[in-house]
């Protein structure tokens, strides 16, 4: 099956060339569209996709207002939803992510890393545009990190795969890394977020970067 998009963005000229990109993909399927906050809410509570694209400025609501509405903190069945924008100021990706967002694209990402970043989201990774990605990071640890386990006992190999996410590893990457299998990798993360009481591999870096696991703290 491909995985359903939504893309939701107040500029037609925009939705159609995300559209015209994923739907050149065979894996990727866009079902729906919305031009404003509202509708993206009201259409992806409908359709539940497998992702949706919103874009930060949008009117009526913006794209944080729709990231909490359908993948917010507290949600029984939350949405997988990727931000899409032009703009890369620390208070969007800081808003977005902490409203849920399992990813944040530049538009000029390219298509390939668009196409990528939901099959991420669909995967249950997390991709961030590499020109953000560790200064996001190493500002965003403390400010999301309230909370974690002081002490969560995380094992060698957990250690390992929690350094590895704090820099931007996905999964596969992981995989190939540590020389084990993509599924090993998947129990790992599980494990990693119900000891460190976070929701997503966002979390987890942010967590690592607070705790001096990543680039700048390792030992």
């Amino acid at each position: 099956m491909p995985i359903r998009v939504l893309i939701a963005d107040d500029q037609a000229l925009v939705r159609g060339g995300l559209r015209l990109i994923l739907d050149d993909q065979p894996d990727i399927e866009v079902v729906g569209e919305a031009a404003d906050g509202a509708a993206a809410v009201a259409l992806a509570r409908r359709l539940r996709p497998d992702v949706s694209l919103v874009d930060i400025a949008m009117p009526r609501l913006d794209g944080i207002e729709v990231t909490r509405a359908l993948a917010g903190p507290g949600l029984a069945d939350p949405l997988k939803v990727v931000v899409v924008t032009t703009f890369d100021l620390d208070e969007y990706v800081y808003g977005a992510l902490r409203a849920g967002a399992v990813g944040f694209i530049l538009k000029d990402a390219g298509p390939a890393l668009l196409a990528e970043a939901v099959r991420a989201a669909n995967s249950g990774d997390a991709l961030i545009s590499p020109s953000i990605t560790l200064r996001l990071l190493s500002h965003l640890g403390p400010a999301m990190s309230r909370g974690a386990a002081a002490d969560p006992a995380l094992s060698s190999r957990e250690t390992e795969v929690v350094r590895a996410i704090a820099v931007g590893r996905t999964n596969a990457e992981i995989a190939a890394e540590l020389f084990i299998s993509l599924s090993t990798v998947k129990t790992h993360l599980a494990s990693i977020q119900a000891k460190l009481g976070v929701r997503n591999r966002v979390e987890v870096a942010a967590w690592a970067w607070q705790s001096r696991l990543g680039p700048a703290g390792r030992a």
